[in-house]
């Protein structure tokens, strides 16, 4: 379960972030993991509590945004949307492709308490 190393990893971020501003702890943390990334939402609710016990990040709320899987033909230049890394052009059926979002896994926002 590599949801509990994303948990934790997030929660480094945000101390690092509070501690740079003195600030207090988390109010809103807003996440970005794409719906391609890998990471399983529910895993990662499933992990979320218990990792941010008596943290800065206890008692903030959560925001996640899914962006979908999108990708760009290397054969047809053909834009279109995945939803797994292994999808082949719906046009000309490459499998050469660019992935343009899906794999995003990232903090976008955090509002911290001062």
């Amino acid at each position: 379960m590599h949801e509990l190393s994303i948990a934790t990893s997030i929660l480094k971020t945000a101390e690092n972030e509070v501690e740079k501003i003195k600030g207090k702890n988390v109010a809103e943390i807003f996440l970005e993991i794409g719906k391609i990334s890998g990471v399983e939402i529910p895993s990662l609710d499933f992990v979320w509590d218990s990792c941010m016990k008596n943290t800065v990040l206890e008692k903030a709320k959560v925001q996640i945004t899914e962006p979908e899987g999108f990708a760009r033909c290397a054969e047809c230049n053909h834009e279109f949307k995945i939803s797994k890394i292994y999808d082949s052009c719906e046009k000309c059926g490459s499998p050469f492709k660019e992935i343009i979002t899906g794999q995003e896994m990232k903090i976008k926002k955090l509002i911290i308490r001062q």
